[in-house]
């Protein structure tokens, strides 16, 4: 234990599947997500704007737990491992964003098609069946995708 609280050895855990989407953010591989991997992410995307740096902010404030200015992946699983609140909000904040990234068409379900373009721009090839396998993962289907409440019901 370090005198600051935090292990010098990674914590083993059950969450490990989320390793691929920090990967995704860490867009530099430095081990950690910083505002600069963050931006990098999003503009390939859209073209950088105001409202994405809000939400840079934002995310960076929720998950950057112990104030270093980076997100390690410790910090990552803590978040995204969070039980939604009971009168929603809170720390959800950056699930809904992550979701509003991958939904490319906004008509709240991440389709084939938008899964796809996701994960080619994030620079991860994926096969049609790769793509149906993951939709079904999430509890949706070929035709309607996977709506926000599936996607953070995935385990």
């Amino acid at each position: 234990m370090c005198p600051t609280g935090s292990s010098l050895r990674p914590e083993t855990s059950k969450r490990s599947d989320l390793r691929p989407a920090f990967d995704v953010l860490d867009t530099d591989r430095d081990g950690k997500i910083s505002g600069d991997d963050l931006r990098t992410f999003y503009a390939g995307f859209s073209g950088a704007t105001a409202s994405d740096e809000d939400v840079i902010g934002s995310m960076m404030s929720v998950a950057d737990l112990n104030k270093d200015g980076f997100v390690e992946y410790d910090e990552f699983e803590r978040v995204l491992s969070r039980k939604r609140n009971v009168g929603g909000g809170g720390d959800w904040g950056v699930m809904e964003d992550v979701f509003r990234v991958m939904d490319r068409d906004g008509d709240g379900k991440v389709s084939h098609d938008d899964l796809k373009s996701y994960l080619n721009s994030a620079g991860f090839e994926a096969s049609d069946d790769d793509i149906k396998a993951m939709i079904r993962l999430g509890g949706g289907d070929e035709k309607g995708g996977v709506t926000y409440d599936e996607f953070v019901s995935v385990k």
